[in-house]
């Protein structure tokens, strides 16, 4: 039996500083976006990631990899954000067992106006906050650790979201 490597307590003090911050950041921009768009933080992620996109659209499988959600998931945000009419869904001609999400029209007017308020925000809640070089170290730090939690060899190898 391996023995546990227990956090010593500078580990333990910057674990529970991050999951603190994490989830007080995470509410804080979805009740931003809830109260000005009517979506969670999430939702908001989809058609960024369609206003980003050639065409504004891609393959469903390909926005719940980005997000790193379950396509289950994503189909049910995105069947809500049809209703408001932000999004729509296209079928692939090449794949029949695909989709396509496209952020309409409406959809970049919604983002247009939600934005602003976004970004104030994120950067009230993070980037006013760091240096320069905190938010260099902030960046490099956040890629160390999605790189090594998207490794196929890394600790999370099994039962990644976007795969089920």
């Amino acid at each position: 039996m391996k023995e546990t490597r227990w956090l010593n307590a500078e580990e333990q003090h910057a674990w529970r500083a991050y999951c603190n911050a994490s989830a007080l950041l995470e509410d804080t921009i979805d009740q931003q976006l809830r109260s000005t768009m009517g979506v969670p933080q999430l939702y908001y992620a989809v058609m960024v990631r369609l206003s980003e996109a050639p065409g504004r659209r891609l393959r469903m499988t390909d926005i719940a990899e980005q997000l790193k959600i379950s396509r289950s998931r994503l189909t049910h945000m995105v069947r809500r954000l049809e209703e408001e009419g932000w999004v729509r869904r296209e079928d692939c001609p090449t794949d029949k067992r695909s989709q396509f999400a496209v952020l309409t029209n409406e959809g970049v007017a919604a983002l247009e106006r939600t934005a602003p308020g976004h970004v104030s925000t994120v950067r009230a809640a993070v980037f006013d906050h760091l240096t320069a070089e905190q938010t260099r170290c902030f960046a490099e730090i956040c890629e160390t650790i999605l790189n090594a939690l998207t490794d196929p060899h890394g600790p999370a190898t099994t039962g990644l979201p976007w795969r089920r």
